[in-house]
């Protein structure tokens, strides 16, 4: 569904934040008080302003309070939190706001975002995962010591099918398989009987002991660092 999202602060994750939901689909406004950042992004959403995101009055004029989701990912504290207040008290209908650490979080919730997000620790976190794990393109913490790795199957896989591998909860790997990637076909939960073939990438969850089971089968195709 189409939704009105406005981004305010158009820092690197900001600018890759509103262009990505504007190929989405989405009504984007772009806010930033840099007049540079707002031309860099202006061919790349609906709408891009160059103001002040701390002023009640501009944002009043620029309509935010009709605005499904605003995400504020400014790091400066103070120009957060009063962004995120005012945000708040103009109804916007879900603010997601950027935290560098757990006490900027937390003034963040305390104030009325409805969900904080930490870029630079989760980045941290999945290079971190990526790096044990070896031969894997990313991964994705869900919750503590479980999370979502995608991998591209290496050859011992390829004319086997997910059974045979041991996927699935009744599996000897005890990890699933959400998706598998075949150049551009996409298999949503694929079945047990499913084969695996050359050049396919699976997206896979379980706990952490279980990834790294997993991987640890895999035949070295990277230098280590």
């Amino acid at each position: 569904m189409k939704k009105q999202v406005a981004v305010i602060g158009l820092g690197r994750l900001g600018i890759a934040l509103a262009a990505t939901l504007y190929t989405l689909g989405h009504d984007v406004l772009a806010l930033d008080i840099d007049e540079k950042n707002i031309q860099n992004i202006a061919s790349q959403v609906t709408r891009a302003v160059q103001a002040d995101a701390t002023s009640e009055a501009t944002l009043r004029e620029l309509g935010i309070g009709n605005f499904d989701i605003a995400i504020v990912t400014t790091s400066e504290i103070e120009s957060s939190v009063l962004t995120t207040v005012l945000l708040k008290r103009l109804g916007v209908g879900y603010i997601i706001t950027r935290a560098d650490n757990e006490l900027h979080g937390s003034i963040l919730e305390k104030i009325g975002a409805d969900k904080v997000v930490y870029p630079e620790r989760e980045m941290g976190t999945g290079i971190a995962h990526v790096l044990t794990l070896g031969d894997v393109i990313d991964y994705i913490p869900v919750t503590a010591g479980y999370g979502v790795v995608k991998l591209i199957a290496p050859p011992s896989f390829v004319g086997r099918t997910l059974s045979d591998l041991g996927f699935g909860s009744k599996g000897k790997l005890k990890v699933a398989v959400l998706l598998v990637l075949r150049k551009q076909e996409v298999t949503i939960t694929p079945s047990s009987a499913e084969m695996v073939k050359q050049g396919d990438t699976l997206v896979v969850s379980g706990s952490w002991d279980s990834l790294e089971e997993l991987t640890s089968k895999f035949p070295k195709t990277k230098t280590e660092p």
